[in-house]
Order: structure tokens, then C-alpha cells, then sequence
């Protein structure tokens, strides 16, 4: 399970050969979520908000890397 990015409260990770579609996982101390890459929805758990505007806002920024990234790990 490589880690992409560690935030104040909150780390992203891609695990290999997870499922479609392509996401990124979002876990915090109390709280884990799965992200869509493409369309930056929670597709299962949940996060706070101001944690997921955060981790929306970077999967945005990075997400030509992070799909080149699933590519990679699939």
C-alpha cells in the first residue's frame, strides 16, 4: 500500500491492484474514505469536510499522476 501524500491529520494511499475505478484511499485517525480519481466522489466511507475539500483539492491538482500512478500499479 504506497503512500502518495501525508497531510495534518490525514494520509492518501493507492493499494495495488485494488478494484475500478480508479481511487485513492483517504485515512485519518478516525475516519477512512475512499475517492474517485476522475470525478473526486466518495465512493465508500466518509470524511470530514474540510478533510475531503482538502484531499479533493489534491486529487484534482495531481490527478494526471495518480491515474499514470493506477496504470502503473494495475
Amino acid at each position: 500500500m504506497p503512500k502518495v501524500e501525508s497531510f495534518e491529520g490525514f494520509v492518501i494511499y493507492m493499494y495495488f491492484e485494488d478494484h475500478n475505478p480508479p481511487h485513492v484511499h483517504v485515512i485519518g485517525p478516525d475516519f477512512k474514505a475512499a475517492m474517485a480519481i476522475e470525478t473526486r466522489k466518495i465512493i465508500a466511507g466518509r470524511l470530514p469536510g474540510k478533510i475531503e475539500e482538502q484531499a479533493s483539492a489534491y486529487v484534482e491538482k495531481h490527478a494526471t499522476s495518480l491515474l499514470e500512478r493506477w496504470t502503473a500499479y494495475h
